[in-house]
């Protein structure tokens, strides 16, 4: 173990939050994590691991208060009477357990919620359509509603309470809060006391957080969360407008500011769009105007970075949610002088995907994030080999790299082989897109593992064959050979080989994009049938080089699926100011001496002129030493135990996914199998 440098002791002072200290200055903001209140014992074990790896404070997820605010579908958290608290004290205990406060974040969430579930009419402000699709609308409510507010609110205060709870939360952040949409006047149409004036707007905050210090001040923190700009001018809050004069009001209410920007798509921007500390320039204010201890995020991993906030008088906290996904264990990685050892998040997003795909949480980064509890992984220890059986991993992209880290880990010898000059395979070239280069932590992490892993080899510019292969006399063979971009148009929408006359423009892939294979002058075409990030930055990467580029799609947006990562509006609004021309809901019909096209609900055709295209559609597994070796397995020539594929060799998905794939591969090596689901079941009790 090093010893840590004495420029990051700050951060490892205590820091009083009202009637409760923090035992340092790390701090798990908030996060959703797609398991919530139905799968309990997986979100107590996520956030249990959380505090043993040095966070001093752990949050939940939103917490309903009443069934007038159901998130369904979504999986979040709820706290509406005394049934709710077993599951909420499971959390708690296992955040105590490691000597970390536990913090609940209450929310009412107002024109932000459909109430698919319990069916109840939204409340807002003023009478108004939700934010969210619906076709229901939500209703202005009277001040008997607002009181019904106050008092579940109250109510659920008590019961976390109850639970052991340290520290409570008033949301008005990320325009999911009802407290929110009181502020903001685009919401907010009253002439009663609680609308007009800012201070008027500001009744119900001011409200939810006196009756939070009267039911629970004497032994639980409350925090307010509160979104100081929306990045929207004049049409909502203003780190330059109201929310000064808001902080001011209220500074010395709360026992803790956690402050940040709205809406959840700016709080949370992608490496893609935001550097590290993005959102200080909105916060740096707060500060100055309470003297309660403040909590930011910016999606932090530099040690250096989050010291200096803390001696400059920033903050008091270093708030976190997706650094603490990528690597629980950051705090304690500081605290001990293992800097080499963190495991940076790449700012992906993928585990906010979880969240907006109703599922658990998972990470790129750190693959035993979200199986906890269920498969028993801890993103620092693996149980230790079994057996003296050698493993040969044929592929050093990101499957490949994870697996034989893992394997490492636990002790086995591993030869690692490479066909290319470089480990890092697909991220070698997607780093190298626009703003792209945080993946290259991928790979740097991985790489400083191998250092101190004596057990694994690792060999470059090595395209196996078979017979090589089986040269190498390993027990156990895994094949990370990762996957190739299809030239011929199958893809989401076309499942079918797209017809291609001899007098087509140039063909491209992203692959040939990679290998410096340059479309000629003349107009580019850019076909997305992949629905993800990769056409946007294809696109854009060409404009920026000086093409013309029309991005087409059959969808009706650009990158569809990066919704879940909440990165759409950013990719299409990138690509627009780089001067690409977009065409959605057309499908390609055929490529001839231009591109023939068809409206999807209409058919109607049309032609685009093109002096090439780039066709974004899917991939195919590289597959050959695979068949290879098959062959011979199949003719009983097979010298090995187990051959196995793994990622995009397997079958082509995100990077998270073959990360994931290695990890597995590693952790299920030399056990015995289990009968059914390879993980535990959290049931309903009947």
């Amino acid at each position: 173990m090093s010893a840590r440098d004495a420029i990051f002791d700050i951060l490892f002072e205590p820091v009083k939050i009202g009637p409760v200290t923090a035992r340092n200055r790390f701090y798990q903001v908030p996060h959703c994590n797609g398991m919530g209140d139905q799968h309990p014992r997986g979100m107590a074990a996520m956030r249990g691991v959380k505090a043993e790896g040095g966070w001093a404070v752990v949050s939940t997820e939103e917490v309903s208060i009443d069934h007038h605010t159901d998130f369904s579908p979504g999986i979040e958290g709820k706290l509406w009477d005394a049934g709710d608290i077993p599951y909420h004290a499971r959390m708690v205990d296992a955040v105590h357990a490691h000597g970390s406060l536990a913090a609940i974040e209450l929310c009412q969430q107002g024109i932000a919620c459909k109430n698919m579930d319990s069916r109840e009419v939204p409340l807002a402000p003023s009478a108004q359509p939700l934010i969210v699709p619906s076709t229901l609308q939500a209703r202005a409510m009277d001040l008997s509603d607002i009181r019904a507010v106050r008092a579940s609110h109250r109510q659920s205060a008590l019961l976390a309470k109850r639970a052991g709870y340290d520290i409570v939360y008033v949301y008005a952040g990320h325009d999911l809060s009802i407290a929110q949409h009181f502020l903001l006047s685009r919401y907010n149409k009253r002439s009663d006391e609680y609308g007009g004036s800012l201070e008027n707007r500001a009744r119900l905050l001011r409200e939810l957080i006196e009756d939070t210090k009267d039911a629970v001040g004497d032994t639980c923190a409350v925090a307010v969360r509160f979104a100081v700009d929306e990045l929207r001018g004049a049409d909502g809050m203003e780190a330059d407008g109201e929310a000064p004069e808001i902080i001011a009001m209220l500074a010395e209410l709360p026992d803790l500011w956690d402050v940040n920007i709205s809406d959840w798509d700016n709080d949370s921007q992608t490496a893609r769009f935001a550097e590290e500390g993005y959102q200080e320039g909105f916060i740096s204010f707060v500060k100055t105007l309470t003297t309660k201890p403040v909590v930011g995020v910016g999606r932090y991993t530099s040690p250096d970075h989050m010291a200096s906030l803390i001696a400059k008088g920033t903050l008091d906290f270093i708030g976190a949610a997706r650094p603490s996904i990528a690597d629980p264990f950051l705090p304690k990685k500081i605290e001990e002088g293992r800097l080499e050892d963190i495991r940076e998040c790449i700012g992906c997003n993928i585990c906010v995907s979880g969240d907006m795909t109703y599922s658990r949480i998972r990470c790129t980064q750190n693959p035993t994030m979200g199986e906890e509890w269920r498969k028993g992984w801890h993103p620092e220890r693996i149980a230790k080999s079994v057996s003296q059986d050698s493993v040969l991993i044929v592929g050093g992209g990101p499957a490949g790299l994870e697996c034989a880290r893992a394997l490492g880990q636990r002790g086995y010898a591993v030869t690692l082989a490479e066909a290319g000059d470089a480990l890092g395979g697909r991220i070698l070239n997607e780093s190298r897109l626009p703003g792209m280069a945080s993946y290259q932590r991928v790979v740097e992490h991985r790489l400083a593992a191998f250092n101190k892993l004596p057990n694994v080899e690792t060999y470059l510019a090595s395209d196996l064959s078979a017979e090589q292969v089986i040269a190498f006399e390993a027990r156990h063979i895994v094949l990370a050979t990762g996957a190739a971009w299809r030239r011929d148009g199958v893809g989401c929408s076309r499942r079918t080989a797209l017809p291609i006359a001899a007098s087509v423009p140039a063909i491209f892939t992203p692959d040939d994009i990679f290998a410096g294979k340059i479309p000629g002058d003349g107009p580019v075409l850019v076909y997305d049938d992949e629905r993800y990030i990769m056409a946007g930055l294809i696109a854009e990467k060409l404009a920026r080089d000086g093409h013309a580029v029309t991005l087409m799609t059959p969808e009706t947006m650009v990158s569809p699926w990066s919704e879940n990562t909440l990165e759409q509006h950013a990719i299409q609004r990138r690509i627009l100011e780089a001067g690409v021309t977009i065409m959605t809901a057309r499908r390609l019909v055929a490529l001839e001496n231009g591109a023939r096209h068809a409206c999807i609900y209409t058919g109607q055709e049309a032609e685009i002129e093109a002096a090439a295209v780039v066709l974004v559609t899917s991939r195919l597994p590289n597959d050959s030493l695979w068949l290879d070796l098959q062959a011979r397995a199949e003719n009983a020539l097979a010298p090995w135990q187990s051959l196995t594929r793994i990622g995009d060799a397997l079958a082509p998905a995100t990077v998270a996914h073959a990360i994931y794939a290695g990890h597995r591969y590693a952790r299920e090596f030399d056990t015995q199998a289990c009968e059914g689901a390879p993980y535990m079941r959290e049931r309903v009790t009947v």
